[in-house]
């Protein structure tokens, strides 16, 4: 079974030393995303539009492995405000309401004070 690395270009992940996507035959683990925009670096200061984009971004690379949204089986939302979790959540349900993964919001830092939420996804495709 072959391992596929794949990157979506971020700085970030170069400097850490992480891949964005790892698929491992039928699975594919999406590293913690945030809502920047990766072309350019910028990152908006309104969490519902760092949720956004942060699921375009999961989705771009989800497509570069060769799945999709529907694949997804699990997520992690993780926000350093816990207040800052309900705003959110009528673009979770645009992205995820009729796939309805597992999922759980944790509260912690997150490396940049400028980030406000980080999705985590785990995906599989049905062979």
């Amino acid at each position: 079974m072959s391992r596929r690395l794949i990157s979506s270009g971020s700085s970030f992940e170069r400097d850490v030393a992480y891949s964005r996507v790892v698929v491992q035959g039928d699975w594919a683990f999406v590293s913690g995303t945030t809502g920047y925009d990766y072309r350019t670096m910028t990152i908006s200061d309104s969490v519902v539009e760092q949720a956004e984009q942060a699921l375009k971004n999961i989705e771009a690379a989800l497509t570069e492995a060769s799945f999709s949204l529907a694949d997804v089986v699990r997520v992690q939302y993780i926000l350093p405000n816990r207040e800052d979790f309900e705003p959110c959540w009528p673009v979770l349900r645009q992205y995820f309401g009729d796939i309805r993964p597992a999922s759980t919001m944790i509260v912690a830092g997150l490396a940049d004070l400028k980030m406000r939420i980080e999705i985590e996804v785990t995906a599989y495709r049905l062979s």
